[in-house]
Order: structure tokens, then C-alpha cells, then sequence
């Protein structure tokens, strides 16, 4: 028996695997209809090496800078490396997107040319890929170090994930596609294959998809009815403004932000889910001949003590990015009653609250569909 149990986890293993590469590969390849964008045609995108620069055209006005920055550059490659070009830094005096180069720095350039000639180099920001891949490979070896096969499966779900927002969900949302239905479907499509990674092809898997997409479901709905009560616009989102000047005025930009409340939240639910189903599991296989009653019971107990730090995450990792937002309202000696009612604030609440709702139900609609799905049946053992 122990041995078949051995097969079957090692099958299981190799059969999700497969099928993560498989998505990998067909996510990889799938065009997102916005490769070729006019913007960038005609134009040549290379690394550059700083070796000298020109600061005179700047103009400095206390931390405020604008103007140009001139740099001479080495390019490292594509159709012009190994030539030695004149680029342009433009400033704009924005202290959040302007940036000065030295000697010795690599930038990021976007070359214009037309035929041989080139008409201009401009310096879009320092080069950083190479640290990014860095950083990602020594997380990647440290996650299967210490988690092993399961860590592998987990940089699958991790990659996965991150193809299905840029391959599939902006490019639905850029098309005009319903915010909240597009969400709603890679929501439900992404917590099926992540936790298939976890569990592979069992009833565990089932039951802590549903209990996830259950509190998906109700935060969708609390995010709808409060954001409309909040009288809440989209435009709260960074960048959203900037998405409308660029030719998209025709998307509905409050029904993203209903979207993006759920789809923050999935990643906590999914966590929470697999928690209560797999110590529901656990209890069961003890207790071959425990009755559903008792069964959810023990899932609720397990998800009343994970519910007490999910919600503490879930507000931390929202009101992270707004530190500097709140300095400035205790530095302006603003009210709290005014803080609390700015419609920046308010649109962080209702992120934390709402998702900290559908927390709070991912955890009984769970229990009970462990409880229902692993007990045992007509005399048989849980898969």
C-alpha cells in the first residue's frame, strides 16, 4: 500500500509538472496583439554603457531638476553595437520618473533610426534586467532547496500567474472585454491550476477550489455594491489617467477597479483554502470514520485561527505602498475623519475590508466542502 501511495505521489508530481510546462509554453507563445505598436517602429531597443556625460543643460532649482542630460554611450548590442552614440536624459522635473546617469552606468535606450542614420538615441532608464534575473534565480534555487519538488511546482504557478495577467487579462481589459467577468474567469482558471500544482488530481483539490472561488464570488459582489456606495472612480488606480490620454477613454475604468479588488485578494483565499482542506484531510485520515458535522467543524476551527493574521496581512500588504501618503497627512496635521473620507484612502479600506470579508467566508464555505468531499463514503478512504 505504502508503496502504490509512493507511485501515485510520484505520478502525480510528473503529471502536473507536465501540464505547467505545457501552459507555460502555450502562454509563451500566445500574441498578445500589441507587439508591434506604432510607437516603437522604426526604432531599435539596446543596452548602452555610459562613458561620459554633459550636465550643463540641466537646470537645478532646489531638489527639482529639468532639462537634458547628455550622455555618450558605448552600445553593448543589437544592429549598432559596438558604435559609440550621443543620447539624451530628459528631465521633467518629477523627482518619481526623472533619472541622472554617471560614468560607468548601463541605461536602457530606444534608437531611432531610419535606414543607416540615426535620428535619435534617448536614455529611458538605468538598466536593471540583469539584477532582476539575479534576484529571480536565487529565489527560484532557494525555493527548491527548501521546498523541494513542491518548490519547483511553485515557480511553475509563480510563472503561470504572471503570463496570465500580461498575455491574457490587460490585453481582454485593453480590448474592451468586461472587467469583472474577464477577472472572474483568470481568477477562477488561475486557483484551479495553482492548487492542482498543490494537491494534483484529488478531491483535496476540488474542495479547496471551491472554498476559494466561494469567497472569490462574495468579494466580487461586496466589491461591486461598496465601491458604487463609495461613489469610487477608477481614475484611483496610478496610471489609469494616463491609460485614457493614450486613445483608451472608452474603458470602464471603475468596473477594473471592482475587478482588482478580488483579484488582490485570490492570492490569500487560495492560501486559506489549502490551509483548512489539508487539515481537514489530515484529521480524516486519523479519523477514517469521523461524520461531515465533525469534519467541518474541525476545518472551522483551523480557519478561525488563520483568519486572525490573513486579515493583518492582507491589511499591510495594501496600506504598504500609501507610508508615504499617510506622512504627508500627519506632516499637514490633516484630520482623520478627513483623511479617512478622501477617496484614495477610501478605495484602500474598501480593498482591505472587502477582502478581508471574503476571507473571513473562504474559510466555513472550505470547511464545508472538505467536509463533505473527504469523508469517507460508502466505506471508502478519502483520495
Amino acid at each position: 500500500m505504502k508503496i502504490m501511495s509512493f507511485f501515485k505521489r510520484q505520478n502525480s508530481v510528473v503529471l502536473t509538472t507536465i501540464f505547467g510546462l505545457i501552459v507555460i509554453g502555450i502562454l509563451i507563445c500566445l500574441p498578445t496583439g500589441y507587439e508591434d505598436a506604432l510607437i516603437y517602429q522604426g526604432t531599435e531597443r539596446a543596452v548602452g554603457k555610459v562613458v561620459g556625460t554633459d550636465n550643463s543643460a540641466i537646470i537645478t532649482s532646489g531638489l527639482i531638476q529639468s532639462g537634458e542630460q547628455l550622455c555618450t554611450l558605448e552600445i553593448e548590442n543589437g544592429i549598432f553595437a559596438g558604435q559609440t552614440l550621443e543620447g539624451v536624459n530628459f528631465l521633467s522635473g518629477s523627482l518619481e520618473k526623472d533619472k541622472i546617469f554617471k560614468t560607468g552606468d548601463r541605461a536602457l535606450l530606444t534608437i531611432s533610426y531610419k535606414g543607416q542614420e540615426i535620428k535619435s538615441v534617448i536614455l529611458s532608464d538605468h538598466y536593471r534586467l540583469d539584477k532582476e534575473f539575479i534576484l529571480l534565480a536565487v529565489f527560484a534555487v532557494f525555493l527548491v532547496v527548501f521546498a523541494g519538488k513542491i518548490g519547483f511546482q511553485a515557480i511553475l504557478s509563480f510563472f503561470i500567474t504572471i503570463l496570465m495577467i500580461w498575455k491574457v487579462l490587460v490585453p481582454c481589459y485593453l480590448k474592451g472585454c468586461s472587467p469583472v467577468w474577464t477577472g472572474i474567469a483568470i481568477t477562477a482558471v488561475l486557483t484551479a491550476i495553482i492548487i492542482f500544482f498543490v494537491y494534483g488530481p484529488d478531491k483535496r483539490t476540488l474542495s479547496a477550489v471551491l472554498g476559494a472561488l466561494l469567497g472569490v464570488a462574495t468579494t466580487c459582489i461586496l466589491g461591486i455594491l461598496f465601491t458604487d456606495l463609495f461613489k469610487i472612480h477608477g481614475a484611483v488606480m496610478t496610471s489609469s489617467e494616463s491609460l485614457l490620454y493614450s486613445g483608451y477613454q472608452d474603458l470602464d475604468l471603475t468596473s477594473i477597479f471592482m475587478a482588482s479588488i478580488f483579484i488582490g485578494a485570490s492570492g490569500a483565499m487560495m492560501d486559506l483554502a489549502v490551509d483548512i482542506t489539508s487539515a481537514v484531510y489530515e484529521v480524516i485520515s486519523k479519523k477514517p470514520d469521523i461524520l461531515p458535522a465533525e469534519a467541518v467543524l474541525s476545518g472551522l476551527r483551523v480557519g478561525r485561527a488563520a483568519m486572525g493574521t490573513m486579515t493583518t496581512t492582507l491589511l499591510l500588504a495594501y496600506s504598504g505602498g500609501y507610508i508615504s501618503l499617510l506622512m504627508v497627512f500627519m506632516a499637514q496635521g490633516t484630520p482623520i475623519d478627513h483623511i479617512l473620507n478622501y477617496k484614495y484612502v477610501a478605495a484602500e479600506v474598501l480593498d482591505t475590508v472587502v477582502g478581508s470579508f471574503g476571507l473571513v467566508t473562504v474559510a466555513p464555505f472550505t470547511a464545508l466542502m472538505a467536509g463533505l468531499l473527504l469523508t469517507r463514503k460508502k466505506g471508502s478512504m478519502p483520495s
